[in-house]
């Protein structure tokens, strides 16, 4: 892992989304604290995905990262580059792994009133694994990873207010239907507070009849 961060995709089996089968990179700057995916690469990555038949779940909701220090809990950049990035999906999952083997998992969805839990994580001997091509590894690093210095003074850096992903059709459709769904989910909760404070002001006149009240 070196003394950079290293981030990558989990590729999941169709039927099993929590099986991670194969870990890909995509061309990235790195430095100790921060891993920045290229967004044309991103692109690419997701199109060639498609090409053989990979649906977005198997391939784009585990995002991996290594961490070069000996902790696997995530740093606040780590929490906000989840939330900025994965926060939409309906489910994504953070996965850490630290320069002594330290481990961290945590599973983020979005169903109902949403919620994350920390998750498990083991190697399952059983399943079917080809040789290991060391080679290989090596030489999709070097093509993808690419160690930048944090700069002497810390600045806030200029970022791109809207990624690629936002530009498409399908996730403008697909923000329309979040954004119909919290007009909707407000609107309930508003109902809600009316009826609680009607029930409320019932209930007093209840007492009052009652002699409850003086």
């Amino acid at each position: 892992m070196g003394e950079t961060e290293v981030g990558g995709f989990g590729i999941t089996r169709a039927d099993h989304l929590l099986l991670v089968e194969d870990v890909q990179l995509v061309r990235q700057a790195c430095t100790w604290a921060s891993v920045e995916f290229e967004d044309a690469a991103v692109a690419d990555y997701f199109d060639r995905q498609a090409d053989d038949g990979i649906s977005p779940e198997a391939c784009g909701r585990i995002w991996i990262h290594t961490h070069p220090g000996n902790s696997a809990a995530p740093s606040s950049t780590d929490e906000a580059t989840f939330a900025r990035v994965f926060g939409r999906n309906e489910w994504a999952v953070m996965f850490i792994l630290a320069q002594n083997g330290d481990i961290y998992a945590r599973l983020r969805f979005s169903a109902g009133p949403g919620g994350s839990l920390e998750l498990p994580v083991s190697v399952d001997y059983s399943q079917p694994f080809a040789a290991t091509e060391h080679g290989e590894w090596l030489a999709e690093y070097r093509a993808c990873v690419k160690s930048d210095e944090l700069p002497a003074v810390s600045e806030p850096q200029p970022r791109e207010e809207r990624g690629w992903w936002e530009e498409q059709a399908w996730f403008r459709g697909f923000e329309q239907a979040e954004n119909d769904q919290e007009r909707a989910d407000r609107a309930a909760i508003a109902e809600g507070q009316d009826r609680d404070s009607w029930q409320a002001e019932w209930d007093q006149y209840e007492r009052h009849l009652n002699g409850e009240l003086y």
